[in-house]
């Protein structure tokens, strides 16, 4: 996928958050204590205390403030949808407002708590994707070292949840689907239950396995295997979405901000599908020998006359 379909999938997902933020649960005293305050539990003195500050703030006039996200939010979506031109501009916005909904919004995606978010329930949080994959396909970026910039920030991502599995995070992957059946529409939650049931079977197995193709699935992107690797993290990313994260929730639940981590991993994955470019310096000495070295030399002796034999006559 090249960077500018990039940017307009960006744009249409930017696009979708904004209209998200408008729904009405947005604009309840509900929504600060439950999604934005909420995060401040388990974080460290600073950072909590910083949570707290903001999302206060926030609640103060939250019709105000609610309603300039949703159009901040519509706002970069455009930006990167209508014109390469508004690019550069809209994911500037993009990854600075990143950063703050990736604090207060999704408190560093709970990693620094005792509990952190695991793979399944959408670590390391949506946002810091976003900012992630922007940074990627600024318009200045040459593509050989975005891709290489991009293999190792997927394979940083699938190491971390790695870690996360291994470290015990919101319990055991049967614990956090039958959570997550409890807010699923009723068609996933039962599978979610059946999932669940069948992983409760496999003892403490489930997470270290998961761990270990995490693992996997990041290392592999820096090797010759980087596609399969790219395929087999897409789906074990989707299946996460699907079962974990319930398709993000944005159309049923009513209190959901965006559409979680799933289609973001898909997203860097096609960017990342195509052969990696070489670098510059290698690729022009590349070009050289296939243009030069033997071929060249062999152009150039034939380009140069024969010396006379003893008759001289000239042998070519």
């Amino acid at each position: 996928m090249t960077a500018r379909r990039v940017q307009i999938t960006l744009g249409v997902l930017w696009l979708l958050d904004g209209l998200l933020q408008f729904q009405s649960f947005m604009y309840t005293h509900a929504f600060v204590r439950d999604v934005l305050a909420v995060n401040a539990s388990g974080q460290p003195g600073p950072l909590a205390t910083s949570i707290n500050a903001l999302a206060g703030f926030y609640g103060r006039d939250l019709p105000l403030w609610n309603t300039l996200v949703a159009e901040l939010q519509c706002a970069i979506g455009l930006g990167l949808i209508v014109s390469p031109r508004s690019v550069r501009p809209a994911l500037a916005a993009s990854i600075l407002w990143c950063l703050v909904v990736w604090l207060v919004g999704e408190g560093l995606g709970g990693i620094l708590t005792s509990a952190p978010l695991s793979p399944l329930m959408g670590a390391p949080g949506a946002a810091l994707i976003y900012g992630l994959v922007g940074l990627l396909v600024w318009p200045s970026r040459e593509r050989g070292a975005a891709a290489r910039a991009g293999a190792l920030i997927w394979a940083g991502l699938w190491l971390e949840g790695a870690v996360l599995w291994l470290t015990g995070a919101q319990g055991s992957p049967s614990a956090q689907l039958q959570a997550m059946a409890a807010s699923a529409p009723a068609p996933l939650a039962g599978f979610d239950r059946a999932l669940a049931a069948a992983l409760h079977g496999a003892g403490g197995t489930a997470a270290p396995a998961l761990a270990a193709l995490s693992v996997l699935i990041g290392l592999g992107a820096l090797t010759r295997r980087r596609r399969m690797a790219l395929l087999a993290g897409s789906l074990l990313a989707l299946t996460y979405w699907v079962f974990g994260q319930s398709l993000g929730g944005p159309f049923w639940a009513g209190a959901s901000t965006d559409v979680n981590t799933g289609p973001l991993f898909v997203l860097l994955a096609a960017y990342l599908f195509v052969p990696l470019p070489l670098p510059q310096s290698l690729a022009a000495g590349a070009r050289g020998r296939g243009l030069g070295g033997a071929t060249v030399a062999s152009r150039r002796w034939r380009a140069r006359p024969s010396p006379p034999d003893e008759t001289g006559t000239r042998l070519g």
